[in-house]
C-alpha cells in the first residue's frame, strides 16, 4: 500500500544529520521531490557534501535552537549520544533534556510534522517467541541507560503530543541499525580500541554464544532513511516498528558466520561484559546485554500498511555488511562516521578511558 500524501514538506531540519541514520535520511530525501531544502544540524560541522543540504552546528543540550527551526515544515530528530557510557549525566543532557529542547523549539516554530527516531530499546521486557505491536509498554529496561533514556523521551513526546495536537508526530522504533559506512563508528562505540578489525571475518569467528533470549532484530540504515522519508511525505502519525527479517538468533548468526552456537548462560555473559567494562577493555556497559535479552520481538505490519514501508535489505545481509565495514574501517566524511576519529593507533579512544569520552 502506498503512503498517503500529506501536506507539502518543503523545508526539513534534521537534528543528528551526520550519524548513521541521519546520513541515510539525507540520501533518501535527496531523491524526494517534495523536499526542497534541508538543514543538517550536528555538534560538529562535517566535510560531507549532501544534496539540498546546508549544515548548521549546534549542541541540542545547550544551543539556541529557535533560529535553526524557524520556517521549517518538518523536523527529524535523530540526535543521540551513546558514549560516554561512563558518564550518564552527559548522555542524559543530550538524549533526554536535548530532545525536550528540540520538541519545544518545534512547537514555538509552528512546525507541522515531527519525526522522532525512538528505538526497540524503549520497550519494556517482552516475549521472544512472538511479536508485539506498537501498543507494548515503552517503559524500557531499567538496567540500561540507553533504554531508560529512550523510554524517558517517549514520555516527553506523550506530553508534547497532548499539548500540541496540531503537530503530526511520528515515532519510528527501529531494531539495531546497520550499514557498511557505520562500521568504524560501531567498532568505536561498542567494541573499543582493542578489537583487531581483521578478526571479524567469516571463518575466523568460530563460535557464537547460544544464550537464552539472545534474539534480536536489525534493519539496514538506508531502509530506516526510507521510513523517515515516507513518514515525512505521508499523513500517518503515531508509532511504527521498523525491522527486517530474519530475527537474528544464535542459529541464524552461526549460519551467517560459519560458526558454531555454544551454550553460554546469560549470567556468565553478563559477568564477562561487566568485568571487561570495569577494566576498561571495552566501552559497552553491561546494560546493553540486558537490553538485548530483555526487549521483545517487534511486529512491523503497521509500518508496511500505513507508511507503505518495505525493507530492501534483509537483517542478515545488514549484519554482515556492518561487519565488513568494521573490518575495512569504512566510514563517511562526518565526525561520527569518520574512520580516523579514534586517532592514530586509536590513541584518542584509549586516552578517553574507553567509553569515557563523547565522540
Amino acid at each position: 500500500m502506498a503512503a498517503r500524501v500529506g501536506p507539502p514538506t518543503v523545508r526539513v531540519v534534521i537534528f543528528g544529520a551526520t550519524g548513521n541514520v541521519g546520513t541515510s535520511t539525507l540520501r533518501a530525501l535527496a531523491a524526494e521531490d517534495a523536499v526542497r531544502t534541508i538543514v543538517g544540524v550536528s555538534r560538529r560541522r562535517p566535510a560531507l557534501r549532501a544534496a539540498k543540504t546546508t549544515w548548521a552546528q549546534a549542541d541540542i543540550a545547550s544551543a539556541d535552537l529557535d533560529g535553526l527551526v524557524r520556517g521549517a515544515d518538518a523536523i527529524v530528530h535523530a540526535a543521540w549520544l551513546i558514549q560516554p557510557g561512563r558518564h550518564e549525566s552527559v548522555t542524559h543532557a543530550t538524549n533526554v533534556t536535548g530532545s525536550a529542547r528540540v520538541f519545544a523549539a518545534a512547537a514555538r516554530a509552528g512546525v507541522r510534522t515531527l519525526v522522532h527516531l525512538s528505538s526497540v530499546g524503549a520497550y519494556a521486557p517482552g516475549p521472544k517467541d512472538r511479536a508485539v505491536d506498537e501498543s507494548w509498554a515503552t517503559t524500557g529496561i531499567p538496567t540500561s541507560f540507553y533504554s531508560r533514556h529512550k523510554a524517558a523521551v517517549e514520555r516527553v513526546l506523550d506530553t508534547f503530543t497532548a499539548a500540541h495536537p496540531a503537530v503530526r508526530v511520528v515515532r519510528l522504533r527501529p531494531g539495531l541499525i546497520f550499514k557498511r559506512e557505520a562500521g568504524s563508528e560501531v567498532r568505536r562505540l561498542f567494541a573499543g580500541p582493542l578489537l583487531p578489525n581483521g578478526l571479524l571475518r567469516r571463518g575466523l569467528i568460530q563460535v557464537v554464544p547460544d544464550t537464552p533470549r539472545l534474539r534480536f532484530q536489525a534493519v539496514h540504515s538506508l531502509d530506516v532513511g526510507q521510513a523517515v522519508r515516507l513518514a515525512l511525505v505521508g499523513d500517518a502519525s503515531g508509532a511504527f516498528n521498523v525491522a527486517a527479517e530474519p530475527v537474528l538468533d544464535p542459529a541464524v548468526l552461526g549460519e551467517l558466520l560459519g560458526a558454531r552456537p555454544v551454550p553460554v548462560p546469560a549470567a556468565a555473559l553478563r559477568a564477562a561484559a561487566g568485568l571487561s567494562f570495569r577494566l576498561r577493555l571495552q566501552p559497552s556497559e553491561p546494560g546493553w546485554l540486558d537490553l538485548a535479552l530483555g526487549v521483545p520481538i517487534m511486529e512491523t505490519r503497521r509500518a508496511h500498511a500505513e507508511l507503505g514501508w518495505q525493507p530492501r535489505h534483509d537483517a542478515g545481509a545488514a549484519f554482515l555488511e556492518v561487519l565488513d565495514g568494521i573490518r575495512e574501517s569504512a566510514g563517511l566524511d562526518t565526525p561520527p562516521l569518520a574512520p580516523d576519529s579514534g586517532g592514530a593507533a586509536r590513541l584518542r579512544e584509549l586516552l578517553g578511558g574507553v567509553g569515557g569520552a563523547s565522540r
